[in-house]
């Protein structure tokens, strides 16, 4: 498989990931190797919906989300991996552990994610994923993804 070429903007990561506006919250692609890591950027903006009601005048975005984040930025190195894949909408988070949360995200900040594949297959995959702000770890913890072929496969 070829190296796509950096950075993957946010047209690209659409023709990737099934998700959209207001639930896609990977911005940017801005190293990858291939099935191994991929690195990603997400810009938090005072105008992202989850701040109206997270917290009314402490906006904090949500910690679900960050790993939600983490877990789209998986899919996208799942999916570029398995090129047979490319364009299913049938990617599905299957489970969480070591998931810790350390400082507050905010608006104006950048999250630099970053994933590393610890197991993966052609359906399964297990990853480790850190989110930054500057150099702080903000987010941290394991997932694992399934990757399917539609409604009918995966019962």
């Amino acid at each position: 498989m070829s190296l796509p070429q950096l950075p993957l903007t946010l047209e690209d990561i659409q023709n990737i990931l099934p998700h959209r506006y207001p639930f896609l919250l990977v911005d940017r692609i801005v190293a990858l190797d291939p099935g191994k890591r991929i690195v990603g950027l997400k810009n938090v903006s005072i105008n992202e919906p989850f701040f109206q009601g997270h917290f009314p005048g402490r906006p904090i975005m949500p910690g679900v989300l960050i790993v939600e984040s983490l877990a789209q930025l998986g899919g996208i190195l799942a999916l570029l991996a398995t090129p047979e894949n490319m364009g299913n909408p049938s990617l599905f988070l299957m489970g969480l552990d070591k998931v810790r949360f350390r400082q507050p995200v905010v608006p104006g900040d950048q999250l630099r994610l970053e994933v590393e594949t610890l197991r993966s297959g052609q359906k399964f995959w297990k990853m480790q994923g850190k989110a930054f702000v500057d150099d702080a770890l903000v987010v941290e913890g394991e997932m694992m993804a399934a990757v399917g072929r539609g409604s009918n496969e995966d019962g």
